[in-house]
């Protein structure tokens, strides 16, 4: 019995150590979910937009659509989450027209028709580009740039934040950090140990020095509503906290009303021009 019990026990540690093995060395697999396959384009809302291309500091050359609004309020600078590309985003692309909002939505080293291969510094350094683009290929002004971000976006949006000077900044669904998710989802594991990723929101969050939006559900599946919190517990004032509900990748779907009153109301308080 002594004999059996010792030969499960190894099995099970062994099963244990190769997982973590896994976990460690194939980090990326499990963060980013890129599509090469645009599946459609803002033309299918009837909105016209502009394919653009540009290059970060290392010189991975990046695809965007920079879609405009009439008179628009502003331009929302929208980093996605980790999965698809921005043929994906077209639900929220239709949102921030109807708000009067042009949108620049850019794909990361590896999503789309982006080239390269994604990694944290990537993002980085893509988030980077994006924002020098509209400033100084579209001469917009800082003051009219919103930097939107969802999930991964959300901290990737945070980081350009706290060293830039944006409008504003709208974080949803997004996460403290990435160490702190690794733990979250993989409570058997030593996850803080094991994640060799940063992505920390938290630290991005406590830096940032314009009008900030932190918008969560209490039902996200993925995303722990405490995250939420804890970014806006750690923002400094003017902040706003927007609470809905729905599960992590429809949640602005499902509180449709809320959510883009919500917004709405938030931008509205940003204002500082009526036009570009």
């Amino acid at each position: 019995m002594s004999q059996t019990l010792l030969s499960l026990a190894l099995l099970f540690a062994g099963i244990y150590a190769c997982f973590g093995a896994t976990l460690f060395v194939n980090q990326s697999r499990f963060i980013y979910f890129p599509d090469r396959t645009i599946v459609s384009t803002p033309e299918e809302l009837g909105l016209k937009y502009r394919s653009v291309n540009f290059a970060t500091a290392d010189n991975v050359k990046l695809n965007a659509w920079f879609i405009p609004a009439e008179a628009a309020k502003g331009v929302i600078l929208f980093c996605h989450g980790n999965a698809g590309n921005i043929s994906h985003r077209l639900e929220t692309i239709d949102i921030f027209h109807r708000l009067g909002y042009s949108t620049f939505i850019f794909d990361y080293r590896g999503y789309g028709q982006s080239e390269g291969t994604p990694s944290e510094s990537g993002t980085y350094l893509d988030v980077e580009a994006a924002w020098d683009y509209l400033v100084i290929q579209e001469n917009i002004r800082p003051s009219q740039i919103i930097v939107f971000g969802r999930s991964l976006g959300g901290v990737i949006a945070a980081w350009l934040s706290s060293r830039r000077e944006p409008r504003a900044c709208i974080l949803e669904s997004a996460f403290t950090s990435a160490k702190d998710m690794a733990a979250d989802l993989y409570p058997f594991f030593p996850g803080r140990l094991l994640c060799r990723f940063h992505y920390d929101a938290e630290a991005a969050v406590r830096k940032i020095k314009r009008p900030l939006l932190i918008i969560h559900s209490t039902d996200d599946d993925i995303v722990p509503f405490s995250h939420g919190r804890r970014l806006f517990a750690a923002a400094h004032e003017p902040k706003t906290f927007l609470q809905i509900s729905g599960n992590h990748n429809e949640g602005f779907l499902l509180s449709a009303g809320r959510y883009e009153t919500g917004l709405e109301d938030f931008l509205n308080k940003t204002r500082t021009d009526q036009h570009l």
